[in-house]
């Protein structure tokens, strides 16, 4: 049986939040580069509630979305261009904005027939690809928030648990943004469970407890107001691209914090015989684990020996600014790093490049300075570029996503989250999401995407495979 036909949609319904005055949100550099970029797909496995049959899951979920909707409006909203034009009446760009006029978000209710927690999770395998059919709009892109919703929840039901699919337009926001929603969403859902005590109508809904409001004012460089980015075309459907999704085998592999420990020791070790003391210094976990990954996928790539590769890292800019933004600055506020040049695949399989190489990460994500992020506004400005497959390159490694996103916590009153697992939308081959570890400490998962050809070579890399961990629980 096809993955696709195991879920079957059962109902869907929009969530709205309560009316306001329309309000327009101009969009930033780096929400109109994410336009042409598929949406964010994340998801978490839970066991079936007890206490609630499965269709008050999904109503319980809805209420609480929708208290969370009136202080995150935009997410309720959609995405509107405007022509602008000279004096002679000529088109000469366009700005792309977010409408929040409560259009809505829609909530799914599906069933995986025969399907279970063990099936969504198989013990030291790929993920399954009925995964893929936990999360909608799966083929949309960022420039299709223009009638399609900017978010989507699916509600799977399986037959031992439920799995909740989260589906962002990554115009409309980032992964940090996307988990203090989710988080501050499900707050509100522990406590309409808690209290028990429904909202009359006309009165505010809970509140999000002691957490700052969402930031929803869109940052700008000089400080001000943001004012709308005018591209320099006539629509925005210009930037879009819609390519074939490729064949990929997707892994969720274990990192204890005991093995992301080894790897640094072992990285710092070679740091230090190389000489170089102030690279030793700085490493990171991340830094560890990303040179890993480089290099096993690079070696499993067989590329030839002078062909160039880099590394390259999403990163998030709002500590990095001066003056910083906060965590709860609501929008895209990442740029991508690479490593400083690119090196050929047989210099960067030498041995003792492990620790090189993190070094080499890390300086990458040092010189990502606040003078830094605003040379590259300012060259975006100049010369505006929207992330696309044409954008990566096929012999890069690309690490995205953070372990640092609070998945585990995301409780909605019936338990902390089995799994975390992400959809089939963006995977590239050489792609690799990082999420907490599901035992917590300062563990990592990595969801490791690549083509059949290039994952059965890396299935047969010894140094990759020691490091990973087994019998880890979000692989159980």
């Amino acid at each position: 049986m096809e993955p696709s036909s195991m879920v079957r949609v059962v109902s869907s319904s929009t969530v709205k939040p309560r009316p306001r005055p329309r309000h327009r949100i101009p969009l930033t550099s780096w929400d109109i580069a994410m336009i042409s970029t598929g949406y964010i797909q994340r998801g978490l496995l839970f066991h079936k509630p007890s206490s609630l049959p499965a269709f008050h899951v999904v109503d319980h979920l809805a209420a609480a979305l929708g208290d969370a909707l009136c202080d995150y409006y935009p997410v309720a909203g959609r995405l509107v261009t405007d022509q602008h034009r000279d004096e002679l009446g000529n088109v000469v760009g366009c700005s792309v904005s977010i409408q929040c006029d409560g259009q809505g978000v829609e909530v799914v209710h599906a069933h995986a027939d025969g399907v279970s927690i063990a099936d969504v999770i198989p013990h030291d395998a790929d993920v399954p690809r009925v995964v893929q059919s936990f999360f909608p709009l799966d083929d949309a892109v960022g420039f299709d928030g223009h009638e399609l919703p900017l978010f989507v929840v699916q509600v799977t039901e399986l037959v031992d648990g439920v799995f909740v699919g989260f589906v962002c337009n990554h115009v409309l926001a980032d992964g940090t943004a996307l988990w203090v929603f989710l988080n501050d969403w499900a707050r509100i859902a522990r406590a309409k469970l808690n209290l028990a005590v429904p909202v009359p109508e006309g009165e505010s809904p809970l509140p999000l407890t002691s957490r700052q409001a969402p930031l929803l004012e869109r940052w700008s460089a000089d400080g001000g107001t943001a004012s709308p980015i005018v591209l320099p075309y006539a629509e925005p459907s210009e930037l879009i691209e819609r390519p074939e999704s490729p064949q990929l085998r997707t892994r969720m592999l274990h990192f204890s914090a005991e093995s992301l420990e080894l790897l640094k020791e072992l990285a710092r070790t070679e740091l230090h015989a190389a000489g170089d003391t102030e690279g030793a210094a700085a490493l990171t976990r991340f830094q560890a684990l990303s040179s890993l990954v480089w290099r096993c996928i690079t070696r499993a790539r067989r590329l030839d020996p002078e062909q160039e590769t880099t590394f390259r890292a999403a990163i998030n800019n709002r500590a990095r600014l001066r003056p910083a933004l906060p965590a709860e600055y609501f929008g895209n506020c990442i740029d991508a790093v690479s490593t400083e040049r690119p090196v050929c695949a047989s210099m960067l399989l030498e041995r003792g490049k492990h620790g090189w190489a993190a070094a080499a990460v890390g300086r990458a994500v040092a010189a990502h300075t606040d003078e830094a992020i605003r040379a590259h506004v300012a060259a975006w400005m100049t010369k505006p570029v929207v992330y696309t497959t044409g954008w990566h390159d096929p012999h890069e490694t690309m690490v995205v996503s953070s372990p640092r996103f609070d998945m585990y916590g995301c409780d909605f009153g019936w338990g902390r989250p089995l799994a975390a697992r992400g959809g089939r939308a963006n995977k590239i081959d050489g792609w690799v999401s990082l999420y907490p570890g599901q035992d917590g400490g300062d563990s990592m998962d990595a969801e490791v995407s690549l083509t059949p050809e290039h994952m059965a070579a890396l299935e047969q890399d010894e140094e990759f495979w020691a490091a990973v961990s087994k019998g880890a629980p979000a692989r159980t």
